[in-house]
């Protein structure tokens, strides 16, 4: 009842990566770097599990950025082929590497830090990959035609991935897919079809992420242009919860979604944000305790998860730490009122 999780993200220790930044450079390289690399995701994961999480990540400590580190690997982008591209429906514009060919996946990518991270836990261990329709919201298609196709064949190596993942020891796979709160037609034209693609003939957990985004100013400044009430969620929850994802992922706290919303995912696990990822301090436990409350009115304790909004790479690491213990300490507030503790 009431089990507690992240999205995704952690802050980098500064040792390890520039500070307080979302696209961080490594400060380290080679043998260093990766000894680095798995320092930090052993030091988050005990962590979290200090902060009491019950269902714990790496913090994506092995990648600069969640979408890139997967692409990075991947074969078939032109990484010197630079296109000029409006991400999230032009809310910001960037030039971003062209896919050129057809796209393929070499080997495993995530397999050996998955490995690592489940041999330094006892808890369920979650991990986090970008979703389709968002890879296809970062990178530019010079070979497919259409974002549909391009996300049909990211589904296929996405698949090939999280067989692996899950053979490591995986037990939730996570979606991060913050373009379907933008293009809610396509979610249900082909969005979450791709999501079904990318999980055949997986058996652990499947989660979507569905957000604001980070707690940058981009992102604070959309936000300020949605008006009084943010119902996006209310095109793609019945969708979503006729769909073959086990759990939905949200944004709530100091937020202008309607909760009642929550009610649209009657047969889903719903992971309900209750920390505010663009506030650089941390919640008081009864903070979080009432915005656990009021989800309950709309989801089942044994339903749902209280849950970070997205992640906390941006923020200082000290406050990420205290925002993790925050969440553990006011989901316990409601456990002990419901005498589950």
């Amino acid at each position: 009842m009431l089990t507690t999780t992240i999205s995704g993200s952690l802050p980098k220790p500064s040792w390890l990566a520039e500070p307080e930044k979302l696209w961080p450079a490594w400060q380290l390289s080679g043998e260093q770097l990766e000894e680095g690399k798995r320092d930090a995701a052993y030091i988050w994961i005990k962590e979290q599990e200090a902060a009491g999480i019950d269902i714990v990540s790496e913090g994506e400590q092995f990648r600069v950025h969640f979408v890139h580190g997967f692409l990075e690997h991947i074969q078939g982008i032109d990484w010197q082929k630079k296109t000029k591209m409006g991400i999230r429906d032009n809310r910001y514009v960037v030039d971003v590497p062209t896919v050129t060919a057809p796209i393929k996946r070499p080997g495993s990518i995530h397999s050996a830090e998955a490995a690592f991270a489940r041999g330094v836990t006892d808890r369920q261990l979650k991990f986090t990959l970008p979703g389709p329709m968002t890879i296809c919201d970062t990178i530019a298609d010079g070979h497919y035609g259409s974002r549909a196709d391009m996300a049909m064949a990211f589904a296929e190596v996405l698949n090939e991935e999280i067989r692996e993942l899950e053979a490591a020891g995986v037990d939730v796979i996570q979606f991060d897919e913050p373009a379907f709160n933008v293009f809610m037609n396509d979610v249900k034209n082909w969005g979450i079809e791709a999501l079904h693609r990318a999980i055949d003939g997986v058996n652990c957990k499947i989660a979507v992420h569905i957000c604001y985004g980070y707690g940058i100013q981009a992102n604070i400044d959309w936000k300020t242009s949605l008006g009084n009430e943010w119902r996006q969620y209310e095109e793609i929850f019945p969708a979503l919860n006729d769909s073959r994802i086990d759990q939905v992922s949200l944004e709530c706290a100091n937020s202008k979604v309607p909760l009642s919303l929550l009610g649209l995912l009657k047969d889903k696990d719903v992971l309900v944000g209750v920390i505010d990822v663009a506030k650089q301090t941390a919640e008081p436990p009864e903070e979080v305790a009432g915005h656990i409350r009021a989800a309950m009115e709309f989801v089942d304790p044994e339903r749902l998860q209280p849950c970070t909004n997205c992640g906390l790479a941006p923020l200082p690491r000290d406050v990420a730490s205290a925002k993790l213990r925050a969440l553990g300490a006011g989901t316990d507030i409601v456990r002990r009122e419901l005498g589950s503790v």
